[in-house]
C-alpha cells in the first residue's frame, strides 16, 4: 500500500498549472494568473470539519501502516498504546507533528537531502513516542483492547484575562 506524506501532498498542491508554465510568465500587465502559493499543512488542531477528517485519515494511515509495523514495539505496563490512540487529542496532536516532520525529512529531493531520515530519527521519533507510551502518558490507563477516555484537568475561569461578563 502506498501512503501519501505530507511531502506529497504539497508536491501535488502546489505544482503549477498549464497556463502558469514558463512559457506564460505573470506580470502584472499579462493577464495570466500568478502561480499558486506554497501550500503547507496546517497543523491538525487548528483544522475542523471535513478537513479535519480528511487529515487524521491521512495521519491514521500512516499511523498504521507506517509507524507502528516498524516503530511500534511491544504494548506493556511500562509503554503502553490505546487502540483508540485518535480518541486522545494529545496523541493525534503529537503524531500529525511526526508525520509532517517525516513528509519534509524524508524527502530526500528537499533542501535537507540525503540526511533528512537520520535527523527524523534522532531528533524526531524517540521523544515523540517516549510521551506517548510513557506510562504517566496520554494512554496511561489504556490497556490492549480497553481505551480509558481522559478528562482534561479543569480550570476556575477560561479567560481569566478577558473582558468581565
Amino acid at each position: 500500500m502506498t501512503v501519501q506524506t505530507p511531502g506529497d501532498a504539497r508536491q501535488k498542491e502546489t505544482e503549477a498549472p498549464p497556463e502558469a508554465s514558463s512559457d506564460s510568465p505573470h506580470t502584472p500587465d499579462s493577464g495570466n494568473p500568478p502561480p499558486p502559493e506554497a501550500v503547507r499543512p496546517r497543523f491538525i488542531l487548528y483544522l475542523q470539519g471535513p478537513e479535519y477528517g480528511q487529515t487524521l485519515r491521512k495521519l491514521t494511515l500512516w499511523v498504521h501502516h507506517v509507524l507502528l509495523p516498524v516503530y511500534g514495539r511491544e504494548v506493556t505496563s511500562s509503554a503502553p498504546w490505546c487502540s483508540r490512540w485518535w480518541e486522545h487529542p494529545e496523541a493525534v496532536a503529537q503524531l500529525h507533528g511526526l508525520w509532517l516532520a517525516w513528509g519534509d525529512l524524508t524527502d530526500t529531493a528537499s533542501p535537507v537531502g540525503l540526511n533528512g531520515p537520520a535527523t527524523w530519527h534522532r531528533d524526531y521519533l524517540p521523544h515523540v513516542m517516549q510521551s506517548l507510551r510513557d506510562p504517566s502518558g496520554p494512554f496511561a490507563g489504556c490497556k490492549p483492547g480497553a481505551h480509558r477516555p481522559k478528562e482534561a484537568p479543569t480550570v476556575d475561569t477560561v479567560d481569566p484575562f478577558g473582558p468581565p461578563r
